[in-house]
């Protein structure tokens, strides 16, 4: 006859909290990854939002000196907007399109560079900012007086 031996419960007492003890670190350390993805696609978003508004902006104005301010105000105003708060930011209008004669295609070009920073997240080995760059191109009217 073999013996059947009954499963005792009472060895497995402890396993749990062994388990708990070595997944856990790794659970949280993914949770704060996806957290950093999360905040630099978001930041990503933003800035090529800002470039954007801002190349729409500056290519409404009539002379380069108006359309590099209302460029810088248009990426400032939504970076704001959206709620990222970048350690610096630049914000780069080229306003070579001006200077074109009137009836030929020209184009503003702007660029927003935002440094985002990740290290208040405490994730070991991940860098403590990003700096995001978008660049964006918006048409000036070819047949609107420029200066």
């Amino acid at each position: 006859m073999s013996r059947v031996r009954r499963y005792n419960w009472r060895e497995d007492r402890g396993s749990y909290s062994v388990e708990t003890v070595i997944l856990a670190p790794a659970i949280i350390a993914l949770m704060l990854l996806m957290i950093a993805f999360g905040r630099i696609t978001d930041a990503s978003g933003a800035v090529d939002g800002a470039a954007r508004a801002a190349a729409r902006a500056a290519s409404l104005e009539r002379e380069a000196g108006a359309a590099q301010a209302a460029g810088a105000a248009a990426a400032t105003r939504s970076l704001n907007g959206e709620g990222i708060r970048c350690g610096s930011s630049s914000v780069s209008v080229d306003t070579s399109g001006y200077g074109l004669e009137i009836g030929q295609e020209a184009t503003v070009r702007v660029t927003v560079a935002c440094t985002a920073p990740l290290g208040e997240i405490g994730l070991p080995g991940l860098p403590g900012s990003r700096t995001l760059r978008a660049s964006w191109t918006s048409p000036i009217d070819s047949y609107r007086g420029r200066q």
